[in-house]
């Protein structure tokens, strides 16, 4: 069971606390120091790691030449690393680790959803959870490598409180929804506001 007050503390806000719960348990581990080494899908046994240093050192033995799966969320510990003296010891921080994995589970559970088309119905919601379980344990969905890919940026499961509690951020929200939407849609908006401004300006000079 993970802690209620580490998941309000360090969780995505994106993701309401039963999701983080149910994901934690379905990808991930009890133990804020476990390290999964897994190489052409077969999984190599590395020592129990007793604290962070030998976490560490399992990690950076292994990133780069096999898949390697960090601390409570089983976060890929390689992803946008490129030498292994940049990973890390917040990996193995439970917080931290909380943090990151939640951040990037909901990045997987967009792109899952934009696959089924965005449905708003709950009913689908579970057939979502579990296709970005299974890409979160594979690294892939549908051919796409989740971890890499672009964040397609539409909230999913964002409860209504998280959102009331932050106003100020309203506003960006709705700046990045207008950012976020495909070029079509937006060179539409932008064309439908040329039109409005010179239609104000052709007013002015009558």
């Amino acid at each position: 069971m993970l802690d209620a007050a580490l998941i309000k503390e360090c969780a995505d806000p994106s993701l309401k606390p039963a999701i983080v719960e149910q994901f934690v348990t379905s990808a991930g581990s009890t133990d804020p120091l476990a390290v999964t080494v897994k190489s052409g899908g077969r999984l190599i046994l590395v020592p129990k790691a007793a604290s962070t240093e030998e976490a560490m050192a399992i990690v950076r033995q292994y990133a780069g030449q096999a898949v390697v799966r960090v601390g409570l969320t089983q976060f890929p510990a390689g992803v946008g690393v490129k030498e292994a003296t940049d990973l890390k010891p917040d990996l193995v921080d439970p917080c931290q680790n909380l943090r990151k994995g939640t951040a990037m589970f909901a990045k997987v559970l967009r792109i899952v959803a934009k696959w089924y088309g965005n449905p708003t119905s709950k009913d689908v919601f579970p057939q979502i959870f579990e296709d970005a379980v299974y890409a979160w344990k594979t690294g892939e969905f549908e051919g796409v490598s989740v971890f890499q890919a672009e964040d397609p940026g539409t909230p999913v499961g964002v409860s209504q409180q998280s959102r009331e509690k932050i106003p100020a951020e309203e506003e960006d929200a709705d700046a990045k929804a207008i950012e976020e939407r495909p070029e079509a849609e937006q060179d539409a908006g932008r064309a439908g506001i040329r039109i409005d401004l010179s239609r104000i300006g052709g007013q002015q000079e009558h």
